[in-house]
C-alpha cells in the first residue's frame, strides 16, 4: 500500500482546517463489514459516524437497506435516502414524538422504528401514532451492563415488552441490545464478555417467546462487537464507526482491520519557538473530549500536544526546519464521530486529489421535521 496515500496533489485548493473523506476507501471499508456478517442483509450499520447522505446512497447501492440513527435529523436523512427501513436509536420523548409521527406520514416508503426503556413514553408513542391511524415499529432497550439507557433482562423488561405489544398504534418490534461499554482491547477477553452478557438476551428471548409475545428482531452490538455478534445467525449487526475509522479504535481494536478513510487537513500557522509549530487545529476541528493526542500526523508522527485552544493547536517536534508556515499537515483523528460533526462539508479525495465538496446534512439537529 502506497505510504502516502492521503496526501493531496491539489493541496493549494483545499483549504484548512478541512476533513477529507476518500470514498474509495470508504467503500472498501464497506465490503469488509459485508465480508464479516456473511452478507449485506445482516447490517443495519449506525450512520451517526458519518452524517453523509452520499455515504447512505453508497451503501444502498452495495445491497443495505437498514440503517440505525441517533437523531430524527438523521433519520429523516436516511429516508430522503430512499432508505426503506430507519431505526432511531434513542427514546422519543416530548416534542420528539410528533416529529417521529411526522417522518412516518412524509417518507411512506420508509419503515420507521424506535426504541423505549419507560412505560409512560411507550404510552406515549401509541396514543399519538394511534390517533394518526399508524402504528410504529418499536424495540425495546435492553440494558446491556453500559447503565446508559435501556432495562436490564427480567421480569420488567418483559412487562415493558408485553406493554408495547399490547399498545395501540405500536408493534413490537423486538430487542435492541447496545454492548458499547465493551472496547476490551484483547479479542478473546472481549468476546468472552459479550458472550457472557448476550446469555441473559437470550434469556429474555425465551421468556418473551414463553409468553407468547413476538421477537421478530434482534438488533446487536456496535462496532467493537459486532463481529461477534455477526457469528449469531439471528441477529442485525449495528457497526459504525469502522465505515470512515479512527486511531483510537485502532489502537484499542488491533483485529479489527478497517482502513482509515477521513482525514484532517491542517497548516502550519505559526512557528512561535526552537521545536514547536502551532496549527489551525483547534477544538473546534478535532473532537475535544479525549486527553491529547486528539489526532495522529501521518507525515510528522511523534509530534506530542502542548496546548490546544478553540483554533489553535501547539506540537512539539524536533523536525520543525522541515516546515514552513503554510505546509499542510494530514491527522487521523482519535474519535471520528464528533469530529464529522464539527465540520459543515467535507472534500472528496479520489486519485490523489480533492474534488467534490459534500455537506454534513445530518450534523444539524433539524432538517425539515
Amino acid at each position: 500500500m502506497n505510504p502516502d496515500w492521503y496526501r493531496v496533489t491539489n493541496v493549494a485548493e483545499v483549504p484548512s482546517p478541512s476533513l477529507l473523506v476518500y470514498p474509495d476507501r470508504v467503500a472498501e471499508n464497506v465490503r469488509r463489514m459485508i465480508a464479516i456478517t456473511g452478507g449485506p442483509a445482516r447490517l443495519r450499520p449506525h450512520m451517526k459516524t458519518h452524517k453523509l447522505p452520499e455515504l447512505i446512497r453508497l451503501q444502498l447501492s452495495m445491497g443495505i437497506t437498514k440503517f440505525k440513527c441517533a437523531t430524527i435529523a438523521e433519520t429523516e436523512m436516511v429516508a430522503g435516502c430512499g432508505a426503506p427501513d430507519a431505526l432511531l436509536a434513542y427514546q422519543p420523548v416530548g416534542p420528539n414524538v410528533g416529529r417521529m409521527l411526522t417522518l412516518a406520514q412524509k417518507f411512506p416508503g420508509t419503515k420507521f422504528a424506535a426504541v423505549a426503556d419507560d412505560a409512560d413514553a411507550i404510552r406515549a408513542l401509541g396514543a399519538a401514532f394511534a390517533a394518526a391511524g399508524r402504528a410504529l415499529d418499536l424495540y425495546l432497550d435492553v440494558d446491556m451492563g453500559m447503565h446508559r439507557t435501556g432495562v436490564v433482562p427480567g421480569p420488567k423488561a418483559v412487562a415493558l415488552y408485553r406493554l408495547i405489544a399490547s399498545t395501540p398504534g405500536l408493534r413490537a418490534a423486538g430487542l435492541h441490545c447496545y454492548d458499547g461499554h465493551n472496547h476490551v482491547t484483547d479479542l478473546a477477553q472481549r468476546t468472552e464478555q459479550c458472550d457472557r452478557e448476550w446469555a441473559a438476551v437470550e434469556q429474555l428471548r425465551a421468556d418473551l417467546k414463553a409468553a407468547q409475545l413476538p421477537v421478530p428482531n434482534i438488533v446487536a452490538g456496535g462496532t467493537p462487537t459486532f463481529p461477534i455478534h455477526a457469528k449469531r445467525a439471528d441477529v442485525e449487526c449495528s457497526p459504525g464507526t469502522c465505515v470512515l475509522w479512527d486511531f483510537g479504535y485502532g489502537e484499542k481494536l488491533p483485529d479489527m482491520d478497517f482502513l482509515p478513510a477521513a482525514i484532517l487537513l491542517t497548516r502550519v500557522i505559526s512557528k512561535p519557538g526552537e521545536n514547536r509549530l502551532c496549527l489551525d487545529l483547534g477544538h473546534k476541528a478535532v473532537a475535544a473530549e479525549n486527553p491529547h493526542p486528539r489526532v495522529l500526523f501521518l507525515n510528522l508522527p511523534d509530534a506530542p500536544a502542548l496546548m490546544q485552544s478553540e483554533e489553535h493547536l501547539v506540537v512539539e517536534t524536533t523536525r520543525t526546519n522541515e516546515f514552513a508556515v503554510g505546509d499542510a499537515l494530514y491527522g487521523v483523528p482519535r474519535h471520528i464521530c464528533p469530529t464529522v460533526a464539527l465540520h459543515s462539508f467535507v472534500t472528496t479525495v479520489r486519485d490523489g486529489k480533492a474534488g467534490e465538496r459534500w455537506k454534513v446534512t445530518a450534523r444539524e439537529r433539524q432538517l425539515t421535521v
